[in-house]
């Protein structure tokens, strides 16, 4: 499976597909948290990142990983690609590649929680909020 740079000029589709993505795998955020967030992913935080994806046969962006320092910002899967392997093959590339040793995850939402800790993630710490300050525990997980 090839993984593709990200160019500033993908930031919409992007953020196209973390909304697809969020909707399919975070129940517990209301509408208007999604509607909140939507802008600050394509604003502030895709800018932020280093960001690879991977890409239909049709060049169309399937999945990306957001990566700062070591860690893991932003995994994200449109819901139509799922469980076709993309979201493991863009992990590798962030352990192999990005040398990425961390990932916080919503404590909501355990099929990302399994997903790393299928991956080789441990269960390092929580915090009571997310990185906003908004009431979504995070879990800190490590590469053992």
């Amino acid at each position: 499976m090839e993984i593709h740079a990200v160019k500033e000029k993908d930031y919409p589709e992007l953020t196209a597909l973390w909304e697809r993505s969020v909707r399919a795998t975070h129940d517990f955020l209301p509408e208007a948290d999604i509607l909140f967030f939507r802008p600050l992913i394509l604003n502030e935080f895709l800018p932020m990142v280093h960001l690879m994806c991977t890409k239909n046969s049709q060049g169309i962006i399937s999945g990306f990983i957001g990566v700062a320092d070591n860690k893991v910002e932003m995994l994200f899967i449109d819901p139509a690609y799922r469980g076709q392997g993309l979201g493991k093959a863009l992990l590798n590339y962030g352990i192999e590649q990005l040398a990425i040793t961390e990932v916080d995850v919503n404590e909501q939402n355990p099929q990302a929680l399994n997903f790393y800790l299928k991956c080789g993630f441990n269960v390092a710490g929580r915090s009571e909020v997310d990185g906003m300050g908004k009431p979504y525990p995070l879990l800190h997980l490590i590469l053992q």
